[in-house]
């Protein structure tokens, strides 16, 4: 799994070497705003790349991106002298994308992983072109890049471009304080030189697939902490409905030895320990004989969306160690024309991952509504309303809910499987990878929402329990995390205006609140939380 460390600071330099950025790398200059520093070792491969370069722009054969056109116009011979508007004109045709504007920390990333192929050398371009690049990024810089524009095939190329073209000067950025202002007034600001391209450079600027690797690793890791929020939400709700623990056993778990797995049912069984609420199952004494679905395979769920995200960051982690571009300088000095630009491995992965963050919302929803059922709730009141027939409590909570899930069931048709050629039919087949990105972040919303509200509904279901059986306590985990949301949830009572208890809940689960209360608590009896 993708670790977490704390990333709030914002002063800590990363270093952009030859070899990969860590995805920790990622989300810390990408959200966190974090400085970048290119190592003396990548600067020598920049050199060394544009060395090769150099030496076949004075060949009077025609090289592809170098002497040439690019795509379909791969044919037409460029002369020397207008080699440099060729690289400019390629980035402003290039920036054309349309559409809302992507959240900043989507286009630092983009940037990111374009400096870092930059830095092997592998695309050619001069040191003051990565230079730039990393004083941008430092600088806080952000250039506006729109949701439509990149088909995943040659690239995000539009979003690249857009890029790009701040690099050079031109096109329309939004400072370190968020001001929206033209390229070229924020770079003089922060006494950054626009870049005046040559050879081969625009074309290194806009090949690769940054941008929806980018969208992956952020998704990644917020999806690694919803997914101990996931285990998190589902022991409440098993002690909200006085549940069984006994089925997350261990040697039960391990008659089917999936990792995911056995994390989620290792989760759940450190968070119900010592709870007064969970039914064992003892010599002479009748307990249900099995829960539902929903909170018995809880592990079997939560845990096939652990190894999903472990296949996908398997993935971005090979995708960080590539040197895409097109052409593409190798090892050996050669420049040769190749098709790693296409997104087909980072979409796939993408949208695999979007299935799976529906159905850790569908599954949550399902234990939610149990808890409103009086059928189903085993002794707590209809929706868990105060005085039912005049209060409502939770019930329209769990529209809410639903209304999510059906939305993310949508977000789950795959984007990859769309392709639309372009570029009269030489780019005959495209990934849409960026399309299967950005849809996944509006997925990973969506499920957040969807357990903020589940673990809402479980400790007002826990309190409530309370009242009628007050020597039932739950664990001093679910005890912890249920004091953490009182201190901005109020406990039940009548009818209040709930969206913002229900935003407070989500807020608590963005910022890492409650998964802190449960860790420290587990801690302190000498468990962790996966």
């Amino acid at each position: 799994m993708l670790t977490q460390p704390g990333l709030s600071r914002s002063d800590l330099a990363v270093l952009v070497d030859v070899g990969p950025l860590r995805p920790e790398d990622v989300v810390a200059v990408a959200r966190h705003g974090a400085p970048v520093r290119l190592t003396e070792a990548a600067r020598a491969a920049v050199a060394a790349g544009r060395a090769v370069i150099d030496e076949l722009a004075a060949d009077p054969r025609p090289h592809y991106g170098v002497s040439t056109g690019f795509g379909a116009l791969a044919t037409t011979s460029i002369p020397p002298e207008r080699r440099g508007d060729l690289q400019r004109s390629l980035v402003r045709s290039h920036a054309a994308g349309s559409g809302a504007e992507v959240p900043r920390e989507v286009t630092r990333a983009l940037m990111l992983l374009r400096l870092s192929t930059l830095a092997t050398g592998r695309t050619g371009v001069r040191p003051v072109v990565a230079q730039t690049y990393a004083d941008v990024l430092s600088a806080g810089i952000t250039p506006v890049v729109h949701e439509y524009g990149s088909l995943g095939c040659s690239g995000d190329l539009s979003p690249l471009a857009h890029c790009a073209l701040a690099v050079m000067g031109e096109g329309t950025v939004r400072d370190a304080t968020g001001t929206l202002l033209p390229a070229a007034d924020a770079l003089a600001a922060a006494g950054i030189e626009p870049v005046t391209l040559v050879e081969k450079e625009g074309l290194a600027l806009v090949n690769g697939t940054d941008g929806m690797l980018g969208m992956l690793l952020l998704a990644a890791y917020d999806l690694a902490a919803l997914i101990s929020t996931a285990d998190l939400a589902a022991a409440l709700t098993v002690e909200a409905l006085r549940g069984s623990s006994t089925v997350f056993d261990a040697d039960l778990q391990d008659l089917r030895p999936h990792p995911g797995q056995a994390a989620s049912a290792a989760n759940l069984r450190h968070v119900l320990s010592g709870s007064r609420l969970v039914q064992h199952r003892t010599d002479g004494v009748f307990t249900r004989v099995q829960d539902a679905y929903s909170l018995r395979c809880a592990p079997q769920v939560h845990g096939a969306a652990r190894d999903t995200l472990d296949h996908a960051l398997t993935v971005a982690r090979r995708e960080l160690a590539a040197a895409i571009d097109n052409p593409v300088v190798t090892l050996d000095g050669r420049l040769e024309s190749n098709g790693n630009f296409h997104g087909a491995p980072v979409a796939y992965v993408l949208d695999f991952l979007a299935i799976a963050v529906a159905d850790l919302a569908s599954i949550s929803e399902r234990r939610s509504d149990r808890m409103l059922d009086t059928a189903r709730s085993h002794g707590l009141p209809p929706f868990l309303a105060d005085d039912p027939g005049v209060d409502s409590g939770h019930m329209i909570a769990q529209y809410t809910q639903a209304g999510i899930v059906a939305e993310l069931k949508r977000l789950a048709v795959p984007a990859s499987v769309d392709s639309i050629p372009s570029s009269a039919m030489q780019e005959d087949h495209v990934s849409m990878g960026w399309s299967a990105g950005l849809k996944l972040r509006r997925a990973i919303d969506g499920l957040r929402d969807v357990l903020a509200i589940e673990i809402l509904t479980a400790c007002r279901a826990l309190d409530l329990r309370a009242r009628t059986e007050p020597d039932a306590a739950p664990s001093a985990t679910a005890a912890a995390v249920r004091a953490a949301l009182r201190a901005y949830v109020a406990g039940p009572g009548p009818d209040r205006f709930l969206s913002p208890q229900i935003e407070a809940a989500v807020d608590l689960v963005r910022d890492g609140t409650l998964l802190a209360a449960a860790r420290a608590a587990l801690a302190a009896h000498g468990h962790d939380l996966l």
